[in-house]
């Protein structure tokens, strides 16, 4: 066999292990996405690029490809290692709640399935049923969706096949429920909206590993507490008292310690993400101090110092 090898596509040995054959395509269709490179084969290549890693990432058709590089005179019909095995294509740059697809909410953790760009052709198929293949993808949520629930809806260019097993894409829209009390990490299931089955075989499922929106005011820790800074006014850390705070889990009173510290939390039981064991709520306590804008308060601040200067 003359022609470039999918492991010569790949820049991998043969004897590649399976993370240094996923470590070269990630970084590959990295370099060639056609949405960020300037080479202008860079949708040919991503092509090639997507056609290799499906064959060598997959031990079975992995060892039957090494097979036919062996020899390739074993007079037989050479399987098909094309891109029949297409993935998703992403039509709409935007989901049914106004996030922008290049905000990083949603990505697929397999590229290709995201912006494979398979060659539509006949090829030979087994005459039993194979099932499709499950793709994994990335959602972010907001903190607010995991305590009271959410909804999203993803339109997708869906792959799916023809009589004739030509693989065509249709838009399709995924309304999916996110459920209260969720927590990072965790996945939602979207059953039969993977890849297509081949033969009468049942589609592969999408699965949805949920992840947190970075927000400068809260995180979560353990998965389910969930932190929030809170800024209070000096005299309120010395005095102590009674403050309405606007939390993920509503508008709460808190009652802010005499001599509280900055950088001390105050924790709410109960007040983390409502799973069914909920988290807790810690209040990271930040001591904002006002400025003195005019005369009137820098006397004021004067004075402050005058008194803690003479004990």
């Amino acid at each position: 066999m003359s022609q470039k090898t999918h492991y010569d596509t790949l820049g991998v040995a043969k004897d590649a292990s399976a993370a240094d054959i996923k470590k070269a395509y990630h970084k590959l269709v990295r370099k060639y996405h056609p949405d960020i490179s300037t080479d202008p084969d860079a949708d040919k290549k991503t092509s090639e690029i997507n056609q290799a890693y499906n064959v060598l990432k997959d031990p079975a058709k992995r060892a039957e490809y090494d097979a036919l590089l062996a020899n390739p005179y074993a007079g037989r019909e050479a399987p098909d290692f094309g891109g029949g095995f297409g993935g998703y294509h992403f039509d709409e740059r935007h989901f049914g709640d106004g996030q922008p697809f290049g905000s990083g909410d949603f990505r697929f953790d397999d590229i290709f399935s995201a912006f494979g760009h398979a060659q539509q052709r006949r090829a030979q198929r087994p005459t039993t049923p194979i099932p499709g293949e499950d793709q994994h993808a990335e959602l972010a949520i907001d903190i607010a969706a995991a305590y009271a629930g959410s909804e999203r809806s993803l339109s997708l260019e869906m792959p799916t096949l023809t009589a004739d097993g030509e693989m065509t894409y249709a838009r399709k829209t995924l309304h999916v429920k996110i459920p209260k009390g969720i927590s990072e990490g965790q996945q939602i299931r979207l059953r039969g909206q993977g890849l297509p089955g081949f033969n009468g075989g049942e589609n592969g499922d999408l699965y949805l590993k949920i992840r947190f929106r970075e927000d400068p005011q809260h995180y979560v820790k353990d998965r389910k507490d969930v932190y929030q800074r809170l800024d209070i006014a000096p005299w309120t850390a010395v005095l102590g008292g009674t403050v309405e705070v606007a939390t993920p889990a509503g508008k709460l009173g808190v009652n802010i310690p005499a001599g509280s510290r900055g950088g001390q939390n105050l924790r709410l039981k109960g007040k983390g993400i409502p799973a069914k064991e909920p988290g807790d709520l810690y209040l990271v306590l930040n001591i904002e101090l006002p400025r003195a804008v005019d005369d009137s308060a820098r006397a004021l601040w004067q004075q402050l110092a005058d008194h803690y200067a003479q004990g």
